[in-house]
């Protein structure tokens, strides 16, 4: 395509601006004819201001047309560019503009693709881009879409392109998972908020997560299953792994897991036998104790946790010359801060609210299960109640995870998971260095399940690198903490990282792998009721 072709309502020497005088590997300068050419002007249907930064521009190249925007705006710091200022002579100062090349649409083509090793040259003509040239390189900003795939309805607009409209494929969005971030009152839950709502809007399966409980008005009956953990909904204690059960309790690495291990294994056999209290093993010879801990099949999970501390209690005995258990008071004192713990866990805590056996209560995981294998069905699961500092929450969401990833492919439909405030549920209790791994093996493995994970964070430092690593779309708000922005330094360009400081509540940057480049956006407020208004003091 040739560049008449963008300039047919007027003659592009209207939007004329100079020529390329400096290249160099990662942007180039543009000699502009005179200052009078940076002036303000307006055509019948153009309305041009060329003496600010972020506007795009269109390079007239052999190789073809170059796109790119405006990072910098210059003239010379001198005696006689001043006087010539002074004194109205524009036509002796000569700007330099900073252009970052974008795209590159080549002969015979009609999008823009990435540039890859090619970019401008000395004396190549410089153009302000049109509206025409705008739209052509909105169309060309997603790299790929699926096949067949329809684009998402419109959450924001573009805040330095005239208020144009973006209309994204949920590809761009979601393939390499989504994570937005930003400070508190940056505007970052009213974005997720507007994503989800064009989701459901453009009926799309939606899993949410939400610790606050702001979003429990903003979604009705009919549109996803509400489920409150806690409250309506509990977990089997089946579901879990003996090392997770480990990590709730936060035993130590010497005989503390054994003795865990041990106790539930006899709760799961008094459960299965439909007998009450705890397993005595005093006076029991090893081989019947042996027998009867034989006898429990894989499917015999269940047990009373509240019987738990009395039963750590009871597995601290030895063996007799006679080959029968007998109390062993050292190992009672010695395991006594591991009762203590599980005591304290179960009386002081909210813990137990989410290990309930009552048959009226929703189970977690069956409710998981219709949500998977449904069309068109959506979950919210309301996790306001789990304490911060419980260490339940990073379990449940691990446990869900685990489960969700080791399903067949076949049997899931695909769907969004959204974790708000997702620092909550990665790192382990206890351990700064440690990650919960669930939401880890969705990001590396969940794609090719149609997982795909939308996640918020006030500070991207609280996600594990490996997880960071999967994410391959960000949602940039207001950041301004020097080491939160060096972690996406690898994301934003440098021009951009430098104005994430000055983000208004609202505005945001989205970078992708799937973008031709960063973008500026202007969030649409969706009308859906949003509990997160900052009480006044």
């Amino acid at each position: 395509m040739i560049i008449d072709n963008f300039y047919t309502e007027f003659d592009k020497s209207h939007f004329y601006m100079g020529m390329v005088s400096q290249v160099y590997r990662d942007s180039s300068i543009i000699q502009v004819e005179n200052l009078s050419w940076l002036e303000y002007r307006k055509t019948k249907l153009e309305t041009l201001v060329p003496n600010t930064i972020n506007f795009l521009v269109l390079v007239d190249s052999p190789q073809g047309l170059f796109i790119g925007e405006i990072y910098q705006s210059r003239v010379s710091n001198s005696d006689s560019v001043h006087n010539s200022m002074n004194n109205g002579i524009n036509e002796k100062v000569y700007p330099e503009i900073g252009i970052d090349v974008v795209g590159l649409m080549e002969q015979g083509e009609d999008r823009f693709k990435l540039p890859g090793f090619k970019t401008v040259g000395i004396t190549d003509k410089v153009y302000i881009a049109n509206k025409k040239t705008i739209k052509q390189y909105l169309n060309s900003l997603e790299l790929q879409k699926e096949l067949n795939e329809k684009v998402l309805s419109s959450f924001a607009t573009f805040s330095n392109l005239e208020n144009h409209e973006v209309n994204l494929y949920p590809s761009t969005l979601f393939d390499r998972h989504l994570l937005t971030v930003g400070t508190t009152n940056s505007g970052k839950s009213t974005s997720a908020l507007s994503i989800i709502d064009k989701l459901l809007l453009d009926q799309k399966k939606v899993m949410i997560v939400d610790p606050t409980g702001e979003y429990s008005e903003s979604f009705n009956d009919h549109e996803v299953i509400k489920l409150k953990l806690g409250t309506d909904t509990a977990i089997s204690v089946g579901d879990l792994s003996m090392q997770q059960w480990c990590l709730l309790f936060e035993t130590n690495d010497a005989t503390q897991p054994a003795v865990l291990s041990d106790a539930i294994r006899s709760l799961r056999y008094q459960k299965k036998n439909m007998s009450s209290g705890i397993y005595e093993k005093v006076n029991k010879s090893v081989s019947d104790v042996a027998s009867d801990m034989a006898s429990l099949l894989p499917a015999d999970k269940d047990f009373i946790i509240d019987d738990l501390p009395q039963q750590i209690a009871s597995e601290t005995n030895q063996v007799s010359n006679k080959e029968v258990y007998v109390k062993n008071i050292f190992q009672f004192n010695s395991q006594q801060w591991l009762v203590q713990k599980v005591q304290n866990k179960l009386e002081n805590t909210s813990f137990r609210n989410f290990f309930n056996n009552e048959e009226d209560l929703n189970e977690l995981m069956d409710k998981l299960d219709q949500f998977i294998t449904t069309p068109n069905q959506s979950i919210y699961i309301d996790t306001s109640q789990i304490g911060t500092n419980d260490g339940i929450g990073g379990m449940i969401i691990d446990l869900a995870s685990n489960y969700i990833i080791n399903k067949d492919r076949k049997v899931i439909e695909p769907f969004v998971m959204f974790i708000d405030e997702v620092h909550r549920y990665t790192k382990i209790l206890g351990r700064e260095s440690d990650y919960y791994t669930g939401l880890t093996t969705i990001a590396r493995e969940g794609r090719k399940k149609g997982i795909f994970l939308f996640l918020t964070t006030q500070n991207p430092q609280d996600v594990s690198a490996i997880l960071l690593g999967q994410v391959g779309t960000f949602l940039v708000h207001r950041l301004t903490h020097m080491e939160e922005l060096r972690s996406l330094q690898n994301h934003l360009s440098t021009n951009n990282l430098k104005q994430v400081k000055n983000l208004n509540k609202g505005e945001a940057i989205l970078t992708s792998i799937n973008l031709l480049q960063d973008i500026h956006l202007k969030i649409k407020k969706s009308k859906r009721l949003h509990s997160n208004s900052t009480p006044s003091l």
